[in-house]
């Protein structure tokens, strides 16, 4: 008799027994109370077929009583992608890997699968363990990288397809550790259609590769190809379905960034540095120093440098303002690495409490080095290289400034501000204004104060 979706039927948790009635005994095995309630629910399987139609009926549990799991992690053997990870890459979690042609996602990931296959080999797990899926190249290109980075491919299996199916069989056949898919808009299956990366191919493919390592001991790292404007091509589906989103930025030739705009394991803080190379992608360990600009003449106007904190690090960065007057009176602000609006409500403070107009220039802001600052404590320092670029007066050099700038002029006490000077005065900072006064620092609580102190000339 077949068997109809939706109906109840009681198991045996002892020997597998089922039958439609419950028993307080099973007539197999002879266990007592051993039937369980299950759901025939054919929607339980994954679109290809995968896994079993018997569902186990959940229940409401007490989450007091909830014994919670710490994550098992294991190092791809890489310093700043273990940091952004969360300290290592988490078992049975899928990452997507996300940036823009050209920039290194292959040659980081194939220099993470070279550097995890060795660290599996020292530890004794037997068998190839990472498994390394290409849509995009072949073999013998990938291979040539890794001649080009002299990476030892030891453990490392290639797999050059697009088929979803032969990529399952693949997982199945192997049980890899580490399963890196380059990348994941080449996928298709013939049950979504016959294109790949659309819409439904995406959601497809992905949910097949994320059930098979939530059920496994694995990891599942996606490369994802990006648009015009720097976000993952695709249904925001697909960053829904992961458990880490990672994002691949470059500031120039040389340097790269990698950030978590998504980590359900770890810090969203954490900033990954990165240097390219003739041998790949070379992690820079104390980028303390990183974005400052060495120069040979005395400090233009319109700059400021701040320590800022990216997760656990201290980075000290140069802000850099330009004003001109506006054209057609219409006043624009220019600005990608600080939002638009955090500038204009500083220029708004400083023409407010300071009495200097700032509604008929148009402001440019820059970030010496790229990077990308959101946290307040750069207000004080974005004053006063506005300030100084409005005033054509030059910061004193070896200057830092840090603080929140409130609407109302004041500046506000910022967290973790030891850390934060102690990292300028390594630097050589002998001048460090601060709002609230720590050894060898200046205190200053309003944009007027600080103006005065650090423009009194």
């Amino acid at each position: 008799m077949a068997k109809k979706n939706g109906s109840i039927m009681y198991k045996c948790s002892n020997c597998g027994y089922s039958q439609p009635k419950w028993l307080g005994r099973c007539p197999e095995c002879g266990e007592w109370n051993s039937l369980e309630e299950i759901i025939i629910d054919r929607n339980s399987l994954s679109p290809a077929g995968r896994g079993t139609e018997e569902a186990v009926k959940q229940k409401p549990v007490d989450l007091a009583a909830v014994k919670a799991m710490e994550a098992v992690r294991f190092s791809t053997g890489i310093q700043e992608f273990d940091r952004v990870l969360g300290g290592g890459a988490t078992k049975r979690s899928a990452v997507l890997l996300g940036g823009e042609p050209g920039i290194g996602k292959s040659t980081l990931l194939l220099q993470a699968a070279a550097s995890a296959a060795k660290l599996f080999a020292k530890a004794g797990t037997p068998g190839s363990k990472v498994l390394y899926v290409s849509g995009e190249e072949s073999a013998a290109q990938i291979k040539d990288r890794a001649d080009r980075l002299e990476l030892d491919c030891t453990g490392i299996q290639i797999l050059c397809t697009s088929r979803l199916e032969d990529t399952l069989d693949a997982l199945d056949a192997i049980n890899p550790l580490l399963v890196i898919i380059d990348s994941i808009q080449t996928i298709y299956s013939a049950e979504a259609g016959i294109i790949p990366g659309t819409v439904n191919q995406l959601k497809y493919c992905a949910n097949e590769l994320v059930s098979w390592v939530k059920e496994r001991d694995s990891v599942l790292i996606m490369t994802a190809h990006v648009t015009k404007e720097g976000t993952i091509a695709g249904p925001k589906a697909l960053e829904h379905m992961v458990d880490t989103v990672i994002s691949f930025e470059r500031n120039n030739d040389e340097i790269r960034f990698l950030h978590a705009q998504k980590n359900r394991f770890g810090s969203v803080d954490e900033l990954g540095i990165f240097t390219m190379t003739e041998k790949g992608l070379v992690p820079v360990v104390d980028p303390a120093s990183l974005f400052l600009i060495k120069r040979k003449d005395s400090q233009p106007a319109g700059v400021a440098c701040t320590p800022v904190f990216e997760g656990t690090r201290v980075f000290l960065v140069e802000i850099q303002a330009l004003t001109v007057p506006a054209k057609a009176s219409i006043s624009r602000v220019y600005s990608e690495k600080i939002d638009n609006g955090r500038v204009a409500r500083v220029a708004a403070v400083i023409e407010k409490r300071c009495g200097l107009k700032f509604s008929d220039q148009d402001i440019y802001v820059n970030v010496g080095g790229g990077v990308r600052l959101n946290e307040s404590s750069i207000d004080a320092a974005l004053a006063c290289a506005l300030y100084s670029a409005r005033t054509d007066i030059t910061l004193k050099a070896q200057t830092a400034v840090f603080g929140e700038l409130s609407l109302a002029g004041e500046i506000r006490p910022v967290n973790k501000a030891k850390q934060r000077i102690k990292a300028a005065q390594s630097l050589g900072f002998s001048t460090i204004v601060c709002p609230e006064a720590e050894e060898n620092s200046i205190e200053c609580t309003t944009i007027k104060e600080m103006i005065k102190t650090l423009f009194r000339d």
